[in-house]
């Protein structure tokens, strides 16, 4: 991709746009003009200056026995969920937590990790959650990196609060475990306008360098998308939304938050629920789940189930699919299995607040060899551009070029990281007036068609893996740097509807399969390491002189 240039007055611009720090596109004449006419966008007004908070502590208020999250140990009501946010406010005051502060948590899907949201939110601190599945390695740099007022560590098992705890003693990071409900004093706070870019949550990905680079969402675009969620789901005090995902995922916040904006209830999944297809369908029959969300891989093992059963999951109303590309062959399934569902395909990404577009899926959506990613959610604006010479330019109607968002949505960037957020996040160009006056750089290749967002891969190498974004060209930095390994390369396949990472190398000694994941596992998360490992005498090469990913990507099985 071209570089931008510094931000001087752009050559095709009505006005200039919000001063962001952020390098400007360079623009081929014409380009703004015609990218803002094309764009897809769906402006709405949306109240972002409250938070999810202070919607909690009104309903304790006027309805406290009502349900607001559901467990396998039994139903917290909004009463005793209130209740328990302002015992861990007490907690985050007693270590200096405060504004502009970052609280980093440990902890599994459950009541205290909500309550520790809503908190953390309460005193305008950022929520950095931690995934104890990660090494000790990826533990320590990220807490050293994010420099958190303390470390909360909730529904831990004692000996990985242990281990969390002695990967992170080199930084200096209190380390508080909450007591018990009764044990500490529960204290309020003044309600309080929020500023829309007050930074909310910090999540972690991959990096290419190996480092994990966190993403800032501020909180007007966290608030932008849970009244999205509501609005294009059709969300109601009755319904109940399942809590399935990790919380250092992106889908995780509005999952676990959006019931709690209208008096609705969060159903918890633990975690062996959310690993068997039989078990997931049996805990969402059990809480009456009538909204569940699932990366397809996942939503393959349920329908596995579904198609044996009489009449699956009678509650649900909405079934979600995100993280990965949805086959038209596994949302036949669902629609032949789930006939009293609503099907949506979910698109978006940490950098952009989770979804800017949304699909239903209907019947003529089957038969095509994609299904569309959608419409914009509330205020994202949609942008598909092509790179032509030095610049560029609106794609033409129908034609492919790589997809940007603007509005509302668009994050902060990544944390302590100015080199990185230059390389995907620009000024805003095409819209003054714009809220966050940033521009992010998807890297997908989209085509625009009758106001729909169609999706058609990665212009780059990343991927998604169960969810999880994986760089495959940092995949390959980490094990060329394995001793024996003189080259490699990593693609990523699609086999029974779920992505695998596959791995070609040369080395001039054996090298055992446990040796690569050693090197591999404090950068990449467990469930995106690779699954199998080849060894060739050579690497297929282009007509460039480069390895050619394309020619291995077609020829798995004969590699």
């Amino acid at each position: 991709m071209k570089r931008a240039r510094p931000a001087t007055a752009p050559p095709d611009s009505a006005a200039a746009p919000a001063d962001t720090g952020l390098a400007r596109l360079p623009l081929l004449p014409g380009a703004a003009r015609q990218a803002t006419t094309r764009a897809l966008r769906h402006p709405v007004t949306v109240d972002t200056t409250a938070g999810v908070w202070p919607r909690v502590a009104a309903t304790a208020a006027t309805d406290p026995d009502r349900a607001a999250v559901v467990t396998a140990a039994g139903t917290v009501t909004y009463d005793r969920l209130a209740h328990r946010v302002r015992q861990i406010r007490t907690i985050l005051h007693e270590h200096g937590c405060g504004t502009s502060d970052r609280v980093a948590v440990a902890g599994e899907r459950g009541t205290d990790l909500i309550a520790a949201f809503l908190a953390i939110e309460s005193i305008g601190a950022a929520y950095v959650p931690l995934d104890r599945a990660w090494t000790d390695g990826r533990i320590a740099v990220t807490v050293r990196r994010i420099r958190p007022s303390c470390l909360l560590l909730l529904d831990v098992p004692d000996e990985a609060a242990a281990r969390i705890a002695r990967a992170v003693a080199s930084t200096a990071t209190p380390v508080v475990r909450p007591p018990d409900h009764g044990a500490v004093p529960a204290s309020d706070a003044a309600p309080r306008t929020i500023p829309g870019d007050e930074p909310r949550y910090i999540l972690h990905t991959s990096g290419s360098s190996g480092t994990p680079k966190g993403t800032v969402v501020e909180h007007a675009g966290m608030m932008n998308h849970l009244w999205s969620m509501v609005d294009r789901l059709g969300l109601t005090p009755a319904d109940r939304i399942a809590f399935t995902a990790p919380p250092s995922y992106v889908v995780s916040v509005w999952q676990m938050l959006t019931a709690l904006l209208i008096g609705a209830a969060v159903v918890v999944f633990d975690e062996p629920d959310t690993n068997f297809g039989r078990r997931l369908v049996a805990h969402a029959e059990h809480c009456a789940v009538t909204v569940l969300e699932l990366v397809p891989t996942v939503l393959g093992w349920v329908m596995d189930h579904v198609m044996q059963a009489a009449a699956p999951m009678p509650h649900l109303r909405v079934l979600l699919s995100t993280g990965e590309a949805l086959g038209p062959e596994l949302a036949r399934r669902v629609r032949a299995g789930l006939r009293h569902v609503q099907l949506f395909n979910a698109y978006g990404c940490t950098e952009c607040s989770d979804d800017v577009a949304l699909h239903l899926v209907d019947e003529t959506d089957l038969h095509q060899r994609r299904l569309p990613a959608g419409t914009p959610i509330a205020n994202a604006v949609l942008y598909v551009l092509v790179e032509e010479g030095d610049g560029w330019r609106a794609a033409e109607p129908g034609e492919v070029g790589q997809l940007w968002v603007g509005g509302l949505p668009v994050s902060a960037g990544y944390w302590d990281d100015p080199e990185l957020t230059g390389a995907v996040f620009f000024a805003d160009e095409f819209d003054p007036g714009s809220p966050t006056g940033r521009l992010y750089h998807t890297g997908d290749l989209a085509v625009f068609r009758d106001g729909v967002v169609h999706c058609l891969g990665r212009v780059d190498r990343q991927v998604k893996v169960a969810g999880i974004r994986v760089e495959l060209d940092g995949i390959e930095q980490l094990i060329a740097a394995v001793p024996g390994v003189v080259g490699c390369a990593v693609t990523a396949h699609r086999r029974d509807d779920r992505t695998e990472i596959v791995v070609r190398y040369v080395a001039d000694t054996d090298i055992a399969a446990a040796t690569f994941r050693r090197h591999l596992q404090d950068a990449v998360p467990p469930a995106a390491l690779p699954r199998r490992w080849i060894r060739l005498d050579a690497l297929p090469l282009n007509g460039n002189g480069k390895v050619d990913h394309h020619a291995l990507a077609r020829n798995l099985s004969d590699p």
